[in-house]
């Protein structure tokens, strides 16, 4: 078990769960006795396939495996190509369609493991009907090309008020993209003719970066934003949740680090000699709850 060596491709240091999860399946390791290099794409879907490509071309110093948490697309070419090594594929926070079929392929073990995305995006819908009765909030996703960020917006639609309308910006699940995307929308005449009732992003790194660029503006005008609440996705202790009790945040959504999972399926699946599940999802939940949520939306006024 000890030489078990696995790549585990994140997609950017610069965002707080990615580093949750480095720091997860880093002890997940230490536990389970495999060796693993963590990699980052810095949100560059280009870059992440010419990474993966080099070190399955390696075949000197092949890993076992190689756990990735995509930037954009299902990477399906580079996981016909790890398998084809005999390199073990799990996909994080990522569901593609391939899997069942390179499970047939080969025998290398092929998995994905992922938050229940869709359920993400319900109660993030759940929680805007607790804030907000009726009326426009601004909602902020991630990349275009994200399967998790589509999905999220799916299940939100699908359970938010159809009393409320949504003006929608788009990040990179950074700080920097939100506060950047924030900044440029108040450039605009329209920005000041919507009554804004919250700012919803996707997750908490995007929240932040709503919040302080809007924390930029005048005093007056900051002073009116700063009532409406914001929330966001993710809810890693140290962030989120910390972001959540010191009143930045109104509330998150924890999503457990996937990485971790994703090794100790890997690690079993070799022990037993057997593929793991084809599909795991991790089930996400509100911070706080959807009752308290509305409790204290009521005893705000909202």
């Amino acid at each position: 078990m000890t030489n078990l060596n696995v790549v585990v491709a994140l997609t950017t240091r610069d965002n707080d769960y990615q580093a949750e999860q480095a720091s997860a399946v880093t002890e997940a390791a230490s536990r389970l006795g495999a060796k693993i290099e963590i990699i980052y794409a810095d949100n560059d879907a280009v870059n992440q396939t010419q990474q993966l490509i080099k070190i399955i071309q390696n075949s000197e110093g092949r890993p076992a495996a190689i756990l990735v948490e995509p930037v954009g697309t299902g990477m399906a070419q580079v996981a016909r190509a790890a398998v084809a090594a005999g390199i073990g594929w799990g996909m994080i926070n990522s569901d593609p369609e391939y899997i069942a079929e390179l499970r047939r392929a080969g025998s290398a073990p092929v998995f994905s493991v992922s938050t229940d995305q869709s359920e993400v995006g319900r109660i993030q819908g759940s929680q805007i009907a607790a804030l907000v009765a009726q009326g426009n909030i601004l909602y902020i996703e991630g990349p275009s090309s994200s399967s998790a960020a589509q999905l999220r917006s799916k299940g939100m639609m699908s359970n938010k008020p159809a009393t409320v309308t949504l003006k929608t910006l788009r990040g990179d699940w950074t700080e920097r993209s939100s506060h950047r995307a924030v900044q440029s929308w108040l450039g605009l005449a329209s920005s000041r003719q919507l009554q804004i009732k919250a700012v919803i992003s996707q997750n908490d790194a995007m929240a932040i970066g709503a919040r302080k660029a809007l924390e930029d503006l005048t005093a007056e005008d900051r002073g009116l934003w700063m009532k409406v609440p914001f929330t966001g996705c993710d809810g890693v202790t140290r962030t989120g949740q910390e972001w959540v009790k010191r009143g930045l945040l109104e509330a998150t959504i924890i999503t457990a680090p996937a990485a971790p999972t994703a090794l100790e399926l890997f690690v079993k699946a070799v022990h037993a000699g057997a593929m793991p599940a084809e599909r795991t999802t991790l089930p996400p939940r509100s911070f706080p709850g959807i009752a308290e949520l509305e409790r204290k939306a009521q005893k705000a006024g909202r």
